[in-house]
């Protein structure tokens, strides 16, 4: 998954989720913006945040479907353990809504 910017100059995913996860490439553009970084690098990381919240919320779906498959097999400490992670991973997104919501407060006030 790349960004790129549509017709209208919005920033928005691109690439799609073919779950071939290889992340060979860094977001230092997204991360190394000086002071007062506005414009197209504050853009991609909305765009950027909001992808990974809904990426991870996909795959927490995932993993606790897998919890229940696994339980229906007898491998119930297998699916509890799992049923633990999906717990800490929405703990982690949550964390990143919090963060989404306070950039975009943040803009909103630039």
């Amino acid at each position: 998954m790349h960004l790129i910017k549509d017709e209208n100059g919005n920033v928005i995913p691109h690439g799609g989720d073919d779950h071939h996860h290889d992340h060979g490439h860094t977001h230092e553009h997204c991360t190394n913006c000086g002071e007062g970084c506005q414009g197209s690098c504050t853009d991609e990381v909305v765009a950027l945040l909001n992808y990974m919240l809904s990426h991870n919320e996909h795959h927490a779906e995932e993993l606790d479907q897998m919890a229940e498959n696994l339980k229906k097999m007898g491998m119930e400490d297998a699916a509890k353990t799992i049923k633990e992670g999906v717990a800490d991973f929405q703990k982690g997104n949550m964390r990143l809504g919090l963060a989404l919501t306070l950039v975009k407060e943040h803009l909103k006030e630039a």
